[in-house]
């Protein structure tokens, strides 16, 4: 079953209650058709949204650190505790170190979150890939946010990303992401052998964001 996972950022569209409308909206969507989906909020709205709506809610970051002193650090126990299937990790805007992601990895598999491990590029793929996530993102940064999307611009990343990750883990699930808007897109994505997307603005600042799901998870569908 294909997936598609929103990004929430730190947009006003996609914090708080805004946040539980989107999920509630993707919620909607996804039992229409058929399909998989997925909200990565703030660490501050895991719970409000895990205990409004019946979708998966991933964090969008977490620090690979046990119970203890640790101020200001995102504690993936806490963020399970607060309803959290899984987390994000080494998003373009928040890079990590291969080592900071092994640990991470490990931490999750630990104590029952999946991870959703972003990677800018085949090499990183490939990196990421080695250390069994559940799913790899593939990203191009230069394309996030903007209003070409990576199947357009660079299928290859996305083609090769699969084929990669599929000779190293075969387990291990691929997702794209990086200007993902219509549901043209995300049929290319699936087209190419990801088992859906990552995205973010095209859908949390839509002005039709039920709309804009109902296209993409035809093509997934």
């Amino acid at each position: 079953m294909g997936i598609i996972v929103v990004n929430t950022k730190a947009y006003k569209e996609g914090m708080g209650k805004n946040a539980v409308k989107l999920a509630k909206i993707m919620e909607k969507v996804g039992n229409e058709y058929g399909i998989d989906t997925a909200i990565a909020v703030q660490p501050t709205d895991v719970a409000i949204v895990a205990n409004n709506a019946s979708i998966d809610v991933f964090c969008q970051h977490i620090d690979a650190i046990d119970y203890g002193s640790y101020t200001g650090w995102i504690s993936p126990y806490a963020v399970k505790e607060a309803g959290a299937k899984g987390s994000l990790i080494n998003h373009s805007e928040h890079r990590m170190k291969i080592e900071d992601i092994s640990k991470a990895i490990k931490m999750a598999k630990k104590i029952g979150l999946e991870i959703i491990a972003c990677a800018s590029n085949v090499d990183v793929t490939k990196a990421i890939a080695c250390l069994n996530p559940d799913y790899v993102a593939v990203e191009p940064p230069e394309l996030i946010g903007g209003d070409i999307s990576v199947t357009k611009a660079k299928p290859s990343i996305v083609k090769n990303a699969v084929s990669t990750v599929k000779k190293i883990s075969p387990e291990v699930k691929v997702l794209c992401g990086a200007g993902i808007k219509s549901g043209e897109d995300v049929a290319k994505a699936i087209e190419l052998g990801t088992v859906g997307v990552l995205v973010a603005s095209g859908v949390v600042k839509a002005k039709n964001k039920e709309k804009v799901l109902e296209e993409m998870a035809k093509a997934i569908k």
